[in-house]
């Protein structure tokens, strides 16, 4: 815990510029991006983005309902990811914890609803207890069918 002082009263330091949370601390002023476009321009965080090159991300067009729902989970699990980064650097933030575990219950919500539907996403499924083995269940979501 010492050093972890040390390392954080060093980030400081130097990183003064830095060391403040990325939106104003009211409390309905937090400015980020929704699952959805937070996922296709790569980043939750409006004052954290550059369009660079692109002015207009790739809007993402599900082609099914299948696709739809791993979009769903792909952004949803973004969302989470990217806030948890933040947590990194400020984990006292109370209500980024809150959103963070808002994100990360709907994204386990989102990952059952597919799985019920077109068998499991990873190893790691509870969709997989079943007998016969259920992770070569046809069709693999980038099939036609």
């Amino acid at each position: 815990m010492k050093d972890y002082n040390r390392m954080k009263d060093f980030y400081n330091y130097t990183n003064n510029n830095y060391n403040q949370p990325l939106y104003n601390q009211e409390p309905n002023n937090i400015n980020l991006f929704d699952p959805y476009n937070g996922f296709i321009r790569g980043n939750m965080f409006p004052s954290l983005y550059n369009s660079y090159k692109v002015s207009n991300p790739f809007e993402i067009r599900p082609m099914n309902e299948q696709a739809e729902l791993l979009t769903s989970v792909d952004s949803i699990g973004f969302a989470a990811h990217d806030i948890h980064l933040y947590l990194d650097v400020y984990p006292e933030d109370r209500r980024m914890v809150e959103l963070y575990n808002q994100y990360r219950t709907e994204k386990n919500k989102a990952i059952m609803q597919y799985e019920q539907k077109y068998g499991p996403l990873s190893l790691n499924s509870n969709a997989l207890e079943t007998v016969p083995w259920a992770w070569d269940r046809q069709p693999w979501p980038w099939e036609n069918r």
